[in-house]
């Protein structure tokens, strides 16, 4: 039996005009790997297109696991980032 661990997140973040999504490791954004990017406009006022683009982000993360371990990743509901990682609008 393989036990679960914990190894990466999706990290979605809105800087600038943009909304960008990160694999990136637990509790930290150094050495965040940009995965994608949508602008803002896109997906603010669209709730369909805004889940749209964060399947497809997490499609991204979870063939990249799969490749890289051999293990397709489970997912946690999505959580809010902790304090001192918002970005705000950079």
């Amino acid at each position: 039996m393989i036990k679960e661990q914990e190894v990466g997140r999706l990290a979605m973040r809105q800087e600038g005009n943009y909304w960008n999504a990160y694999y990136a490791l637990k509790n930290t954004m150094d050495g965040a790997l940009l995965i994608g990017s949508i602008r803002i406009g896109a997906v603010i006022n669209n709730r369909d297109r805004k889940q749209a683009f964060m399947e497809m982000m997490q499609d991204i993360v979870s063939d990249f696991l799969k490749d890289a371990t051999g293990q397709h990743p489970t997912w946690n509901e999505p959580q809010l980032a902790p304090e001192h990682e918002k970005a705000g609008n950079a």
